[in-house]
């Protein structure tokens, strides 16, 4: 293994991407996400510590929120007096005396999911101090986070003196979700707190040990419990401290508190090297299954492991009540709520290489179909029509207006109520699901369900005018358009929807007919609503130029003023910020893949390839990538199209979102589905995987002319199989 191809390295300290770093160096094993601050703090830093379905909502807020739950990471050190710190202001006079740092550099180990840190430190009396810190949150037990710092004399015989942490009085950015009430935990040797959230009631317990034998409990606040320790080093002498903390919530159990004493001490009698051993095994089997290997191209390979990496530490292994926020778990950006993200962009990659992780996902939006249900009775439909922004409840929880404009007024919000393709996206990463892994009995179960009430929907929400089936007031991928009629991506994916719906309505009959009875009396699958599906799907109307033989994103989309988008590069905001709302929603401009997206999804099965070629040239040059989303799926795409080079280009922008800043907000959380989308470019884009029609893998390379080889492997219908395609020589 090249370890140079593991590791995130940030060599010197880098104040200036303060937040983006710790973005970029969050832990996390999909019941947590940390982010990457320091032990000690920073000034202005913003730690979090997120837990996969505590939501909260404030009067304050328009909609609810994950809460930060208290923070387990911090460690202060003290060398002769001196605090161990990043920050040093020789101006600064509550903080003498001053220190000096000699050297930094930080790695996380994406093979281990480990974070470590290295720093070499001068205090103000002259000693010198290498220090260490190492932590993960274990994928082992998904309970336990450990830390282990390490501090060696480099220069004199220093003392020092440690102080061991928790901070129970966390916020979101200034927001308390927290009731009044703390429940300290009186275990000896233990520190640990309980909170409850304020309003939705959630028991949230933190509990934390040391190995240090001169560790004693601190006197102080109940929302800030401590322990502390001193002790001398000899020249040259080393001093390793572990600690150990777990954190369990009132979703696992009625006493969270009681579960995370019991949890740390267990973790402490066994020793952070069993417990990394432990997690490094685990690590082990989770990328032997979810690794792309690059030749031929260190830097991607590099940047499209990260990516892999922050899917995976998202990503619930034992949880099918919970999803992937659009920032996962790695900061507070959406609030943390769930989008088309999960089933369109990060549920192939799961699908194809950890399904059970990817039933999981999938059994969220099933136990929520009671609120997908609500919605559609709400909106005066039939059937299942989900939320475009989900939390715990399953109820719709997208605001409804934006937060203040420069000019003080607010933007209405209509995703919420429009962008009703979300019900389709899910349809059809339950049919993605089905077809690569082979799970008919899920399919029984729970699957048929999803997929068919959501066509009950559709079936209702479609508009029989014009002789012909239409669908109102709709916003598409590309939200910079919104409330447009006979969106060409909705009423396609539609057709599809129905198409599909009935294919596995067939299967049912045919292989199992008592869930076929079941299901066609709960969800009242009539010969009437069958009729009337097969009647949409003969006699949609799908916005096509005979013409020009392009698909028509909406009617009247032409129309609008024609804004040169490659003229506006290079550019870190999209052409909508510099020109202004008002004018980029009468534009061409578009956000996002949304043609293109169909085209991904559908191939041509969607329209003949010298179609999709014209879609392509009339359509990639009018989007401005507004969204993250967009370069992997336009990758996508291109490769399927044999424009390897544009293709190439696109995976690039799109791999390194983050790394690079791309959309400077990555202070906010990853961008959870661009990194989804790159795996998808490069196994459904550049290698072309697919299913044939025999039911057999099948492969249609296009790789960069630069890659040698390209390996990985998936799981398909309960076989693991091992994929290797080269370049020719």
């Amino acid at each position: 293994m090249q370890k140079r191809l593991w590791t995130l390295i940030e060599r010197g300290f880098q104040a200036e991407r303060l937040h983006q770093n710790e973005t970029l160096f969050t832990i996390g094993n999909g019941y947590l996400g940390v982010r990457g601050t320091f032990e000690e703090g920073y000034p202005g830093a913003t730690p979090a510590t997120l837990i996969h379905g505590i939501y909260d909502h404030v009067p304050s807020m328009q909609i609810p929120e994950l809460v930060n739950a208290p923070n387990w990471l911090p460690i202060a050190i003290m060398v002769d007096g001196t605090p161990f710190t990043l920050r040093f202001d020789r101006h600064d006079s509550l903080n003498p005396p001053h220190g000096a740092l000699l050297g930094y550099e930080r790695a996380l180990l994406l093979d281990r999911a480990v974070l470590h840190r290295s720093a070499l430190f001068r205090a103000a009396s002259g000693s010198i101090v290498r220090l260490t810190f190492d932590r993960f949150a274990s994928l082992a037990d998904e309970h336990i986070m450990a830390q282990r710092v390490t501090i060696t004399a480099v220069a004199g015989e220093p003392v020092i003196a440690v102080a061991y942490s928790i901070d129970a009085d966390t916020t979101n950015d200034g927001v308390s979700h927290w009731a009044p009430d703390v429940r300290t935990s009186q275990a000896l040797g233990t520190i640990g707190v309980e909170r409850r959230t304020a309003q939705s009631g959630y028991g949230v317990a933190v509990t934390s040990c040391v190995s240090d034998p001169h560790a004693v409990r601190a006197a102080g606040d109940a929302l800030r419990p401590a322990l502390t320790s001193v002790l001398r080093l000899d020249p040259t002498g080393s001093a390793v401290f572990d600690k150990f903390s777990a954190l369990y919530t009132s979703r696992d159990l009625a006493d969270p508190l009681d579960a995370a004493e019991n949890a740390v001490r267990q973790a402490a009698a066994a020793g952070y090297d069993a417990l990394l051993q432990a997690h490094t095994a685990a690590w082990a089997k989770s990328w032997a299954a979810s690794d792309i290997r690059i030749e031929g191209d260190d830097e991607c390979q590099l940047a499209l492991r990260l990516t892999a990496y922050h899917v995976l530490i998202a990503a619930p292994r034992h949880d099918e009540n919970v999803s992937i926020g659009a920032k996962t778990l790695s900061g507070l950006g959406y609030k943390g709520h769930v989008f088309w993200d999960v089933e369109l962009f990060m549920l192939p990659p799961l699908t194809l290489t950890q399904p059970e992780v990817a039933r999981n996902l999938l059994m969220y939006r099933y136990h929520r179909l009671a609120g997908a249900r609500h919605k559609a009775q709400a909106n005066g439909c039939e059937g299942a029509m989900f939320p475009w922004e989900s939390t715990d409840t399953g109820e719709e929880t997208t605001p409804q207006w934006s937060d203040p404009q420069p000019d003080g007024s607010r933007i209405r919000i209509w995703t919420g109520d429009r962008e009703q393709h979300i019900s389709t996206d899910i349809a059809y990463a339950v049919w993605q699901f089905w077809r690569w892994t082979g799970d008919d009995d899920w399919f029984r179960r729970c699957g048929a369900e999803l997929l068919l009430d959501t066509a009950v929907f559709w079936g209702s929400r479609v508009e029989e005018k014009n002789g012909r089936y239409e669908i109102s007031q709709q916003i598409g991928p590309d939200e910079y358009h919104e409330n447009v009629d006979n969106s060409v991506f909705v009423n396609r994916m539609v057709v599809w929807h129905l198409q599909t719906a009935l294919r596995g309505l067939d299967w049912l009959a045919e292989q199992s007919p008592d869930d076929h009875a079941r299901l066609t009396t709960s969800l009242d699958l009539s010969a009437k609503r069958l009729a009337r599906w097969r009647d949409i799907i003969a006699r949609m109307f799908i916005p096509f130029d005979e013409a020009k033989q392009i698909h028509i994103q909406f009617p009247g989309f032409f129309d609008m003023e024609y804004i040169p988008v490659p003229h506006y590069l290079p550019r870190t905001h999209s052409v909508q910020a510099i020109l202004g709302h008002a004018r980029s929603i009468q534009s061409q401009v578009i956000k996002q893949a949304d043609v293109v997206m169909l085209m991904a999804l559908l191939g041509e099965s969607l329209a003949p390839r010298s179609v999709l070629l014209n879609n392509w040239d009339t359509y990639f040059p009018r989007c401005d990538h507004g969204s993250s989303l967009s370069p992997a799926m336009h990758a996508w795409a291109a490769a399927r199209l044999g424009l390897t080079e544009i293709a190439y280009d696109q995976f690039h922008h799109a791999v390194h979102i983050d790394l690079h800043d791309n959309k400077g907000n990555s202070r906010d959380g990853i961008h959870a589905a661009a990194c989804g989308g790159v795996w998808q470019a490069v196994v459904f884009g550049f290698v072309g995987l697919h299913i044939d029609a025999n039911g057999d893998l099948a492969f249609q390379p296009a790789l960069p002319t630069h890659w040698k080889r390209v390996s990985f492997s998936v799981n398909y219908r309960g076989t693991q199989r091992t994929i290797t395609v080269e370049n020719p020589a």
